[in-house]
């Protein structure tokens, strides 16, 4: 039960956590059950628009109001930008949230919470201000360096649906995780998790309205704020509520942190019955074709995407009695990316070879390329402010048409009569000011509705079909069926010395924490060495669904694979069998 009492300012006491907001102070300290501090939290926030930046000019005092749910706070605010601004704290027993409301209008660019400017108090000083921060580490569910699972909470971070091999950009294995991050006081000290107990803080969002692209957390010295980026695609027309900043307290990991997020946030769908062949083990030709090109020195990955090599990569499985249920067809199978047309030099007869796959028992799944703009007309796409296409555009009709008949010729029984999607690169999706669309959706919202399209399209195409992605996201449960693990590090940016497969059980857990329902891919690509691989061999068929990238070779070191590593294989796999079997 929350209670509220008035002694010393406002002081609202739940189960998980107790908020103290003293007289004249713009902040609201938060503590555990036991009194121990975890944030002070300030009263007010900055929306920044395209006009210009959001200062708070003068402030209410805070003013309380119960229900039978709870409490909550409203704190007034004068803006340089809108014409009325208002902060929201909504306590709960085990939780509470924090959002801001506007009235007004203007472009959005960034959303501020939890740090603002403010000139309405010039005793205290003008300018930025932030919240205060009791934590020490923080946990990011968008992994990126294998080096460690935790960082110092002193350093930045960010969730979000953009990325790449540029630096700055390297968050890109899952697009999106969940928009949340998990705290804990204890430092760092190892690679290795610290103690609990941990706060985990994140977005609720309504579906349709997370026009943003990242979810920021920006420290400072003991401070933090978060930063939603809108990028001025976003209009504000009248009123406008920011999504809620939800904060759940006490978990012992931050797994359970973030289950207890998404149970908080009320995303929770019923699970779909998977089809029986999608916990089958995948071969993926990926890695064999990386070996080829990295071997030789001649042509790239892509370029061994062909019938030849995937029969010879098939034989070579065959030889040493390895047996797939599901096989892969990677990058670049395709005339041009999107077109759902095989190149012809390269898949002289790509209906042929799936119905042989189907005919040994096996089932075929593409390798498709999220949003890029190659063949599709320009009038098609999402264009920068020159007029240059960038991505394809999700909102546009023609486009939605365009890129259902292309599913519905990979996977449906008069096409090519593949049996579902790989969806990768789904973090290039389009970001930055000045761009130009058909419709309104940006961001977040963006890329869940190309993916809506994929999905829908490809069950319209075949009720079983297989839709993978690497999109551990509460709001994206309903268009996918398996998570991908994603690569196994990042090779423009090595790291010695990391422990490549507990970084990837740490993925897994998060997956599983996000979308408990959900199948996950284990991937296996790129392994640093034959030894890492046949550590995470053993480790696979414990996280989620086994998968293989390599025929004969570890492409990253060259190592040769030995009877004795086809044997493990054979033998992890028959038990991950054996256990399907038995229902273990």
């Amino acid at each position: 039960m929350v209670s509220v009492s008035r002694e010393d300012g406002i002081r609202i006491a739940a189960r998980a956590y107790t908020l103290h907001i003293r007289p004249g102070r713009p902040y609201a300290l938060v503590t555990d059950a036991a009194g121990d501090p975890w944030a002070n939290l300030l009263l007010t926030a900055s929306l920044h628009t395209t006009a210009g930046l959001d200062d708070s000019t003068a402030l209410s005092d805070p003013v309380v109001e119960t229900d039978a749910e709870g409490a909550t706070v409203t704190v007034d605010a004068h803006s340089s930008v809108w014409e009325t601004r208002r902060l929201m704290i909504r306590c709960r027993e085990d939780h509470l949230a924090l959002g801001a409301e506007v009235t007004g209008s203007g472009w959005l660019t960034d959303v501020r919470l939890l740090g603002g400017y403010s000139s309405a108090d010039p005793r205290r000083g003008t300018g930025w201000f932030a919240s205060g921060s009791a934590f020490r580490s923080l946990v990011n569910p968008g992994p990126s360096s294998p080096d460690a699972l935790a960082v110092p909470a002193a350093e930045p971070a960010s969730v979000d649906v953009v990325g790449g091999s540029q630096p700055g950009r390297g968050n890109w294995f899952f697009t999106p995780p969940p928009l949340c991050f998990a705290v804990s006081r204890s430092p760092m000290s190892g690679p290795g998790l610290p103690d609990g107990p941990w706060m985990t803080f994140g977005v609720a969002a309504e579906r349709g309205t997370e026009h943003y692209t990242g979810f920021h957390y920006e420290p400072g010295e003991r401070t933090f704020d978060v930063r939603l980026s809108y990028e001025g695609a976003a209009r504000v027309d009248g009123s406008f509520a920011t999504p809620w900043l939800l904060f759940t307290f006490g978990a012992p990991d931050p797994y359970a942190g973030i289950a207890s997020y998404v149970a908080a946030i009320g995303f929770g769908r019923p699970a779909r019955d998977p089809a029986p062949w999608w916990r089958e083990p995948i071969f993926c030709g990926w890695g064999a074709q990386c070996h080829l090109a990295w071997s030789g020195g001649i042509g790239r990955a892509p370029d061994f995407s062909t019938q030849r090599q995937y029969d010879a990569f098939l034989a070579q499985l065959a030889e040493h009695g390895v047996d797939p249920g599901t096989v892969v067809i990677d990058d670049k199978w395709e005339l041009a990316y999107g077109s759902g047309e095989p190149d012809p030099e390269r898949w002289p007869d790509l209906r042929g070879w799936i119905a042989q796959r189907h005919a040994e028992g096996r089932r075929l799944l593409l390798w498709w390329k999220a949003w890029d703009a190659e063949g599709v007309p320009p009038e098609l796409c999402v264009r920068n402010a020159a007029g240059l296409p960038v991505t394809a555009d999700p909102t546009n009709p023609a486009y939605i048409e365009r890129l259902e008949a292309a599913i519905s010729r990979m996977l449906s029984p008069d096409g090519y009569d593949a049996d579902g999607l790989k969806v990768d690169f789904t973090a290039m999706t389009p970001s930055g000011p000045g761009m130009s669309r058909h419709g309104e959706s940006w961001g977040v919202e963006l890329l869940h509705r190309l993916l809506e399209v994929i999905y829908q399209a490809a069950k319209r195409a075949k009720p079983d079909a297989l839709v993978m992605t690497h999109t551990p996201n509460p709001a994206f449960a309903d268009v996918t069926d398996m998570i991908r693990l994603n690569d196994v590090q990042r090779l423009e940016d090595p790291s010695p010395g990391a422990d490549f497969v507990a970084h990837m059980v740490h993925r897994a857990r998060i997956a599983r924490a996000t979308l408990p329902n959900v199948l996950i891919d284990t991937d296996n690509w790129a392994m640093p060495d034959r030894a890492t691989w046949r550590r995470y061999l053993e480790v696979q068929s414990e996280l989620g669904v086994p998968s293989l990238y390599y025929t004969t070779h570890i492409d990253c070191s060259g190592e040769a694979l030995r009877e004795e590593d086809y044997a493990a294989v054979r033998e992890a796999w028959a038990r991950y069998r054996s256990d399907l079997v038995s229902g273990a």
